[in-house]
């Protein structure tokens, strides 16, 4: 992966971009096209005036103190991006891509919906006004179906086994980490009416309403567990137009606590790592998640904010882009939510020191099931 610069004099020159990687499917070994992300000094009358500002940090709901001066020290020094050579003895790509120092500052509130990372995404990339959120989700389940099915087989299971974990998890294990944990099932909606009409049943019969649901569902709706399960799940937006509506099962250590039915059809996937990944891979360009921690987190301020790098499996031929996450918990945690960032192109740098520390940046493997963060 990227690395962070810490006590280091390099600058945004222009630097030449690599090869075409040749990326394999879910490989958490292979290096990242970033050969550095940092924190630089910019200098100049209207980079001090743009300081001044703060990145908009001030306005944001919601964050610590220690966070949002964080933040705003981040702003006001800017974030160095540099593609990585792996082969300086090959020759040069037909890539353009150079250094860049970007200023980075809040994009806005974007609706808690389920909708973030789409919606987030859409406006941190400065994308085209015809392209909503839904189609970015269709994109993203379109890339994913397309490199899971050409992946090798042990690849897939990979796969199939962080997707059970996330979302179709053993309840026999894990309660030393999780208070409660949570098992999605779809449900088609064509089959709501049915699926009424099953579980009036068990209560007439003396069921307790939640067990009946909880029997029904889990025998007659599909669970999220593998690969081609996930894309299904994760093209739900919430919308009248979606094929399935989510039914979330909330287990504790003694058993179940609740039955989320869901009966308006308003709940959408929430977008998880392998989503950020693939629409990385739709867009040929990394995707940097600035994810801020509190005190609950017990954390302190220089080490409140993590940048968490999610690289496509294919040749990076645009910038990065970033959103910015503040939640308790590592991505896909109920409280977290995506905003966008925007990255304004600084121009003007000193060479002081890089102030961002190393464990500041987190391998993505983590998120597969492949290793702890």
């Amino acid at each position: 992966m990227g690395k962070l610069l810490c006590d280091s004099t390099t600058v945004a020159e222009p630097f030449q971009s690599s090869p075409p990687p040749s990326l394999t499917w879910l490989d958490p070994k292979s290096p990242s096209p970033l050969e550095a992300v940092g924190a630089v000094d910019l200098v100049g009358p209207a980079n001090v005036a743009a300081a001044s500002f703060g990145g908009g940090w001030e306005h944001v709901i919601g964050l610590e103190e220690q966070q949002r001066s964080y933040l705003q020290r981040l702003y006001a020094k800017g974030v160095l991006w540099k593609p990585l050579v792996e082969d300086s003895s090959s020759s040069p790509p037909s890539s353009s891509l150079r250094s860049v120092v970007f200023r980075l500052s809040h994009g806005g509130e974007v609706s808690s919906d389920g909708n973030c990372l789409f919606t987030a995404s859409r406006k941190a990339m400065g994308e085209d006004k015809a392209v909503d959120a839904r189609e970015l989700r269709r994109r993203t389940v379109e890339r994913f179906l397309e490199d899971f099915g050409s992946a090798r087989s042990e690849e897939r299971e990979a796969i199939d086994d962080a997707i059970m974990h996330m979302y179709s998890p053993d309840l026999n294990n894990g309660w030393g980490i999780h208070i409660v944990q949570e098992v999605k099932l779809l449900a088609k909606k064509e089959d709501r009416f049915h699926l009424d009409s099953a579980i009036d049943d068990l209560v007439h019969l003396g069921m307790q309403r939640e067990l009946a649901a909880e029997s029904i569902y889990k025998e007659r709706c599909i669970p999220v567990n593998d690969g081609p399960s996930w894309a299904k799940y994760m093209l739900i937006s919430g919308s009248p137009d979606d094929e399935y509506d989510i039914i979330t099962l909330q287990y504790t250590e003694e058993g179940l606590l609740s039955v989320d039915e869901n009966r308006q059809g308003h709940a959408a996937a929430f977008g998880d790592d392998i989503a950020i990944e693939c629409l990385a891979t739709e867009y040929k360009r990394e995707i940097y998640v600035v994810q801020a921690h509190g005190s609950d987190a017990m954390v302190d301020e220089e080490n409140c904010v993590f940048f968490l790098p999610h690289r496509p499996r294919s040749q990076i031929i645009e910038l990065p882009f970033f959103l910015f996450m503040k939640g308790t918990g590592w991505c896909g945690a109920g409280a977290d939510h995506y905003e966008p960032l925007i990255a304004h192109h600084a121009t003007l740098v000193s060479q002081e020191k890089v102030a961002v520390n190393q464990s500041s940046l987190t391998s993505l493997a983590f998120a597969y099931g492949l290793s702890k963060p």
